[in-house]
C-alpha cells in the first residue's frame, strides 16, 4: 500500500505544480474568473473520464489488465527517467515554473493587446492544463492501483498532493520554482518503471519470489542504471564528446 500511495503522491506532485503554474498565469492576467471556470470545467471532463473507466476496469481479466497497464506502465516511468537523466546531466534544460510562468503571463498579454477575447482564450489555457496534467494524474493512479484493490490507497496519494499544491499555492501565490521538480521525476520514473516491470511479468504469468518487495529490487536496479548514465553523460559533456 505504502508504494502505491508514494508513486501516486510523487508522480501527480509534479503534474498538479505544472497546472498550478499555467492556471496562476491566467489568474493574474485576467483574474480569477476564467481560471476557475476553465478548471471547473476541466475537473468536470476528468470526473466523467473516470466515472467512465471505473466500471470497465472491473470487465477486464486481471491478467490482461495487469499486462496492458504494465507495459503503459513502463513506458510512461522510462520517458519520466530518460528525461529526468538528460536534464541532470546538463544536456538539455531544467523544467523551469518561473519560465513557463512568464511566458503564458507574456502570451495572454499579447492577446490582450491584438484585441483577441481574452477571457475566453485565458479559461481555455486553463482547461488545457489542467486536462491534459490531470489525464496524466489519472493514468497514474489507474496504473498503480488498478488489479490489486489499490485505486483507493492511490486516490489518497494524488488527492494528498492536490492539496498540498493548492494550500502552498494560495499562501505563495506565485509559481512553485523551488519545487525539486527534476529530482522528484527521476523518483517516479524508477517507481513507475519498477512497477511497470513487476505488472507486466505478473501479466506474463512470472510469479516473482519475493512478490510485492521484486518492486524495491527492480527500483534499486533502475536507481543504479540512472546515476551510472548520468555521470556517464556529464563525463562526455565535460570531455566535449558528440552525443
Amino acid at each position: 500500500m505504502a508504494p502505491a500511495v508514494t508513486a501516486a503522491f510523487l508522480a501527480s506532485l509534479v503534474e498538479v505544480v505544472e497546472a498550478f503554474t499555467i492556471v496562476l498565469a491566467v489568474a493574474t492576467v485576467r483574474g480569477l474568473r476564467p481560471a476557475m471556470l476553465g478548471t471547473a470545467t476541466a475537473l468536470v471532463l476528468l470526473a466523467v473520464v473516470v466515472a467512465i473507466l471505473g466500471p470497465l476496469l472491473d470487465r477486464i481479466p486481471l491478467q490482461a489488465l495487469q499486462l496492458v497497464i504494465g507495459i503503459l506502465l513502463l513506458l510512461f516511468g522510462l520517458r519520466w527517467l530518460k528525461k529526468a537523466i538528460l536534464r541532470a546531466a546538463g544536456i538539455i534544460p531544467l523544467h523551469d515554473e518561473d519560465r513557463i510562468f512568464a511566458a503564458e503571463e507574456d502570451q495572454l498579454e499579447r492577446q490582450e493587446s491584438s484585441g483577441g477575447h481574452l477571457d475566453w482564450l485565458a479559461g481555455l489555457a486553463a482547461f488545457n492544463a489542467v486536462v491534459v496534467e490531470g489525464l496524466e494524474v489519472v493514468f497514474i493512479v489507474i496504473a498503480v492501483g488498478a488489479g490489486r484493490g489499490l485505486l483507493i490507497a492511490a486516490s489518497i496519494g494524488a488527492l494528498a498532493a492536490c492539496a498540498l499544491v493548492l494550500l502552498i499555492g494560495a499562501l505563495l501565490r506565485k509559481p512553485l520554482s523551488r519545487v525539486p521538480e527534476n529530482t522528484l521525476k527521476f523518483a517516479v520514473g524508477i517507481m513507475l518503471s519498477a512497477f511497470g516491470v513487476a505488472w507486466t511479468g505478473e501479466g506474463l504469468g512470472i510469479a516473482w519470489p519475493l512478490r510485492d518487495f521484486s518492486i524495491l529490487l527492480f527500483a534499486a536496479v533502475f536507481l543504479s542504471a540512472g546515476v551510472c548514465l548520468i555521470s556517464v553523460r556529464r563525463a562526455r559533456e565535460a570531455a566535449g564528446t558528440p552525443r
